[in-house]
């Protein structure tokens, strides 16, 4: 399993690592070692920080209040304070560590950093949300969230890989066989 980062902010890539919340949710983050790979491949850290089970309890709680705010944001409801708490408690600890090399640069960090990056990755993205086109996916199912940057502003799937490809194929059979009905 790999990790797609198609919704253009950190925070929302990270809430995006639970699929599929109103049907048959899907865990991407089943394990530590999931969430240090996924540090690494959002480009976080280098290398997998060392993630025990209560760091992976308090990154999904972290993930689950960026996804609740960024919806109620969305659809104008007020923030939940619990929520709000979580995200700031979070952006207030260290970020990952950057250094130049000569070989290039180098991100360090141990959970607390990955947990202050996501989180001032939301902090930032909430703050600015009135500015941005931030949607759900079209696709009924899919509950990914991202930020539509399309020229005309009118992106529809997170991804066409995944929910794009489901949707024209959906429709093109649709009208495959409602061509082959006969009158």
């Amino acid at each position: 399993m790999s990790f797609v980062f198609v919704s253009g902010n950190l925070a929302l890539d990270f809430a995006g690592t639970l699929k599929w919340r109103r049907s048959e949710p899907e865990e991407l983050l089943a394990t530590s070692a999931d969430l240090g790979r996924w540090a690494v491949e959002a480009g976080v850290t280098n290398e997998a920080p060392a993630i025990d089970a209560a760091d992976l309890r308090r990154l999904r709680t972290l993930r689950e209040a960026v996804y609740r705010l960024v919806i109620h944001g969305v659809n104008g409801l007020p923030w939940p304070d619990g929520d709000l708490g979580v995200v700031n408690e979070e952006a207030a600890g260290a970020p990952p560590g950057v250094r130049l090399t000569p070989g290039g640069l180098v991100r360090t960090g141990d959970a607390g950093a990955l947990a202050a990056a996501v989180a001032r990755s939301a902090a930032e993205l909430l703050g600015e949300l009135s500015e941005l086109r931030v949607r759900e996916c079209a696709l009924a199912e899919c509950t990914r969230l991202f930020i539509d940057r399309s020229r005309g502003g009118n992106r529809q799937w997170c991804g066409m890989e995944e929910c794009g490809n489901r949707v024209k194929v959906a429709n093109y059979r649709s009208r495959k066989s409602a061509a082959t009905v006969p009158r």
